[in-house]
């Protein structure tokens, strides 16, 4: 029977599997859960044992543990950032020079057009102290 006509019929696949079949799986299905609950039980066990002989020792190490650990996640984390910061350098410097070269980098397109904006921009500010100044001058001659 094909799946169209099991469909049509409107039974499930497993009423189509022999009874011997679903208890296998049922079976299979309860041992492996059982023995992963058995699992996860043992090893919080373990961990509680664990814990009541290491926080004695921890007490007792803690002024030179604690002191320690903020010195080495000090010391990882100025690593990490100058080895960040050394390669968005490289990164900037590698972007600057192929666009001096003229190699049209990503994004060359946007810093040329945001160039031509504030050039723009610039000329017409400067004109317009150009043109204020003068009407001030001719202004104060006037009067």
């Amino acid at each position: 029977m094909d799946q169209s006509q099991h469909q049509q019929h409107g039974g499930t696949m497993q009423q189509q599997q022999p009874r011997s079949y679903q208890v296998v799986k049922a079976a299979t299905a309860a041992t492996a859960g059982g023995s992963m609950l058995v699992l996860s039980g043992l090893i919080l066990a373990a961990t509680v044992i664990m814990l009541t002989i290491a926080t004695p020792l921890l007490v007792i190490f803690s002024p030179v543990l604690v002191p320690a650990l903020i010195t080495v996640g000090l010391l990882i984390t100025g690593f990490l950032a100058s080895g960040g910061f050394g390669i968005a350098a490289i990164t900037v410097l590698s972007w600057i020079y192929r666009y001096v070269t003229g190699r049209h980098p990503p994004g060359a397109d946007s810093l040329d057009q945001a160039r031509m904006k504030l050039a723009g921009k610039a000329r017409e500010m400067k004109d317009r102290a150009t043109e204020f100044g003068q009407q001030h001058v001719t202004g104060q001659q006037t009067s």
